[in-house]
Order: structure tokens, then sequence, then C-alpha cells
């Protein structure tokens, strides 16, 4: 009888290790994700622990702001709350659905952040105004420093603070941006809104729209 010999290739094993450990947390995701169908809040934590820091470090890297990220996964999760049925399993793993769900999110507000950008722009003429110089034009107007801010009192509290950080204290878009963690578009559009209001205000002919 002829000797027979096994060749034993240990990178094989550890592949075929790696599927089937894969394929058991494939499972247990599965049945988790099926559980939270039946409204089991301790399976929807589990698949937020197990995912929720993975999914947030995908949507820094697209947004590349923390509060921003912390929404987008918040959504994507939610949907898996609201609408775990929309999960399909022939068509990937919990993981790859959950991150895909986060990834889409992300660039669509990437996406609608830099088409408000575009409005806010083509609505200005293309050029972002020289707003501190419209408020001390405004003030030369008003010839008090008092009626302008009588007149800010009264724009709503998030434009009246970004056109305050500009007109008090002489910071940029791009500075107070950063520092109420808002995006640039955020601002630009607030402050125009809020000059075209104080503008109305202290120039009562002029169409505040």
């Amino acid at each position: 009888m002829p000797a027979v010999t096994v060749a034993f290739d240990p990178r094989t094993t550890r592949r075929k290790l790696t599927i089937v450990v894969g394929s058991l947390e494939d499972a247990r995701d599965r049945e988790l994700v099926r559980r939270v169908g039946d409204g089991d809040e301790e399976a929807f934590r589990t698949l937020f622990r197990r995912y929720g820091p993975v999914a947030k470090a995908l949507a820094a890297r697209v947004l590349r702001q923390a509060h921003l990220a912390e929404e987008i996964v918040q959504e994507a999760f939610l949907v898996l709350w609201r609408s775990p049925d929309s999960y399909r399993e022939d068509r990937g793993t919990v993981r790859a659905w959950l991150m895909s769900t986060v990834h889409h999110r992300a660039v669509d507000l990437v996406r609608r952040e830099e088409a408000h950008r575009r409005r806010i722009q083509t609505a200005a003429g293309e050029v972002q105004p020289d707003v501190g110089q419209q408020v001390v034009d405004l003030t030369d107007l008003a010839e008090s420093r008092e009626r302008v801010r009588a007149a800010l009192a009264e724009i709503p509290p998030e434009q009246r603070q970004v056109l305050e950080l500009m007109y008090f204290e002489g910071k940029t878009q791009t500075t107070i941006a950063g520092e109420l963690t808002l995006p640039l578009g955020t601002v630009k559009s607030r402050t125009l809104l809020g000059m075209r209001r104080l503008r109305a205000m202290l120039t009562p002919s002029e169409d505040p729209r």
C-alpha cells in the first residue's frame, strides 16, 4: 500500500478559520437585526456598541467634523431601529449595510452643504460681501451704535450671534465657523440673511427678503 502524504498549509488554514469566524459573526448580527425587528432594545444596543465607533470614524473621514459625524451615525442607526426590515440578507452583511448607510448619508450631507454654498454665492452675486464694512455703513446710516444693537436684538438669535461676532469682535466667517462648529456655508447663509433683516430695519424702504 503506497504511503499517503498530507500537506499542511498554515496560511490556508488561517483563511478558512477567518471565513468560519466571519460567518458566525454575520449570523449573530442577522439574528440581532431580527430581534430589533421584534422591538428588542438590548439587541439594538449590542449592534450600536459593535459598529457605532467604526461608523463614526467612517463619517468623520467624509465630513471632517465630529458633531456632524455623530449626527449621521445617529440617523443611520435610527433607520436600523425604525426599519430593520430594510436590511436584506442577500445583499451582504449587517456591517456592510450599516457602513453603506452611513457613507451615503455623509456624502449626501457634503453635497447638500456644497449646493447650499453655491446658492449663497449666487445670491450674493458670486462675491461674498464685506460684512464688516456693511455694518459700519449701517451704523453711519443709523447714526448710532445703539440703534444697530437694538436692531440686532430683533433678528433671529442664530443670525444675531454671527453678526455680533463679526461686528463687535471683528472675527472672520471662517473663524466663526470653527468656534461655533458650524459649516462655513451655514455661517455665510446666516450672515446674508441677518444683513438683509438688519438693513430692512435700519432702512425701511428696502425689501426684507
